[in-house]
Order: structure tokens, then sequence, then C-alpha cells
């Protein structure tokens, strides 16, 4: 039996080979992750090619904005993968999980019946008005969508939701943006237009070889 201990963020923990999340419902796995046991608890090993905020962390990010209080909102929640193991970090917390897609949002609504901590919303992350009284202000607004205006969806939210002093994470698909321009070139406008509206851009981290032509901003409101 492998020695599992903390790691260097709030709710997660390594193997010495892979990053883990204390299971928050014992004996659920989400997507056939491998779940190990340490002590008389159980977690989860996060797959940092099924899921690109273990991938962000893989790769050496300095910031990572989740503790066990957190109040996330999650735009393209998909099946709920990522959203998981945001939900064993956050255990005393909420993640309000938006996602558009009637089968992924089926998956998606699975996970949230055993796991209390998140709250799925069907509706289309680029109008937030339609769930705008069901999701208060949040910590932290994390973003993984296709279309082609992430960065102007990203912004939408972080302006009605993301309380003074929260962190937004942003995870760009450069070839959902723009399938004829360079990544690098859609990454460096991205952190432009972050800017321009008031994020302190903390990092950017270029997700390969996890991810082909993705790349994670992790940002902070400028509050005056």
């Amino acid at each position: 039996m492998t020695k599992i201990k903390p790691w260097k963020f709030t709710g997660l923990y390594t193997d010495s080979e892979n990053l883990l999340t204390k299971n928050l419902v014992p004996s659920y796995q989400v997507y056939g992750e491998e779940l190990a046991q340490w002590e008389g608890e159980e977690y989860r090993i996060w797959i940092p090619k099924r899921s690109k905020a273990s991938a962000m962390l893989k790769k050496g990010c300095k910031f990572f904005p989740v503790n066990q209080d957190s109040r996330i909102l999650y735009l393209g929640a998909a099946n709920g993968t990522t959203a998981s193991h945001l939900s064993d970090i956050a255990y005393s917390g909420i993640l309000y999980c938006v996602e558009f897609s009637k089968r992924a949002f089926y998956d998606l609504t699975a996970v949230c019946e055993i796991r209390k901590n998140m709250v799925p919303i069907f509706a289309d992350a680029n109008k937030p008005n339609m769930y705008k009284g069901i999701v208060g202000k949040v910590d932290l607004v994390y973003q993984d969508v296709s279309q082609r205006d992430q960065i102007g969806i990203f912004l939408k939210n972080i302006e009605t939701f993301l309380a003074p002093k929260g962190f937004g994470i942003l995870m760009i698909k450069a070839r959902s943006i723009d399938v004829t321009a360079k990544p690098k070139d859609i990454f460096k406008d991205t952190a432009r237009q972050l800017k321009e509206h008031e994020l302190k851009v903390l990092e950017s981290i270029i997700l390969k070889p996890y991810e082909k032509d993705h790349a994670a901003f992790v940002v902070k409101k400028i509050t005056q």
C-alpha cells in the first residue's frame, strides 16, 4: 500500500506519483477513477488526461484558489468529472454546475444526487440571467466551455457573480476560438482581454501534453 500524504494545496494529496482528493462519498466512483485507501480514509486519483484542472496542477500551477468552504460557479460542468473532485475539496462549500448539453446534464444530475454540495443547473453559460436567481456571489468562477466566445462568456459571469477579491479559472480551447490562428496568439490575446477587464492574470499554463492547444488562466478580481 502506497503512502498518501497532503500536497501543496488545501484538499489535495499525493502518493508521489498521482494527485488525489479525499472521497466525499466513499465507495462511489464518478468516471471510473481508481480508489485508494490510506489510514482509514478513501481517496480518488485525479487523472490529468480526464480533467484540465488536474492537468493544470500537474503542470505546476502556483495558484489554486479552492478550499473547504469555497462557493464555486462551474461553467461547462459536462458529466461532472472535474466538478466532483472540486466537490471533494470544497466539502463544506457549494458548486453551482452549469451545463447545456442534455446528455451530459443527465450524467451530471446523477453525480449531484449523491454529492449534496453540487447543484445542477441546465442553462446556457452565455446567458447568466437564466440562473441569476439560483447563484449568488461566488469565490471562484471556473469555466471550461467550447464556444467561440469563451472569453466573453467568462467575463459576463465574472461581472455577474464573482465576489470582491474572488478568483477565476479559465480553460481556453484555442481551436474552438479560431481554427486558423496560432494557439500562442490566441493565448496572448486572451491575457490582453482579461487585463482590459480589470482582472489580474496570476498565471497562464499550457496544458500540453495532457491537452493539445489548451491553456489555463488563473485570474483575480482587482478591487478598488
